[in-house]
């Protein structure tokens, strides 16, 4: 099984303890968050090696950094092959700046793209304009009617509301 399909599984298995499923992610944001700092504190320097150097380099296990690198993927000028990818698979960190942040934003990823790291990197305008234009790019949730407390639940099952999908 590929790194991607097995990290895959387990981040995103809705048949896990969701405390579990918590603490993974918490110590996954927590990393991510670092291991950003160190990339856009060093802008550069391009981070090249296999799968397991990295985890190494940055102090995490391999699944955590294959977890990183299908995120930061979109944003590389040359995308990895995360979906073959292996840990002695040779990947490159070379992102493009505005994408990253770009992305960053439309994944409300605010604990990265709010890092100071960024000041270094893109003006503020230039930022600006980025969040602008994701944002402007969004899609939008038409709001239906409000259901009413002691309305029928609109899932079904003939109760209130209340009494339902509104605890």
């Amino acid at each position: 099984m590929a790194l991607l399909e097995t990290w895959r599984n387990l981040a995103y298995n809705t048949e896990a303890d969701p405390k579990a499923a918590e603490n993974l992610w918490n110590a996954y944001f927590t990393e991510e968050q670092r291991i950003y700092k160190e990339i856009l504190g060093n802008p550069d320097v391009v981070v090249k090696g296999t799968v397991k150097d990295l985890a190494a380099k940055f102090g995490v296990e391999v699944l955590l950094m294959t977890g990183f690198l299908d995120g930061i993927n979109d944003s590389l000028v040359t995308p990895n092959p995360i979906e073959t990818m292996e840990e002695d698979t040779e990947v490159s960190l070379e992102y493009d700046r505005e994408k990253l942040y770009y992305n960053m934003v439309g994944c409300k990823a605010n604990w990265l793209y709010e890092l100071p790291e960024w000041d270094n990197l893109l003006s503020e305008e230039v930022r600006k304009d980025l969040y602008k234009k994701q944002k402007a790019s969004g899609t939008y949730v038409r709001e239906g009617k409000k259901i009413g407390r002691n309305d029928p639940c609109p899932c079904g099952s003939g109760k209130k509301y209340k009494q339902c999908c509104g605890r």
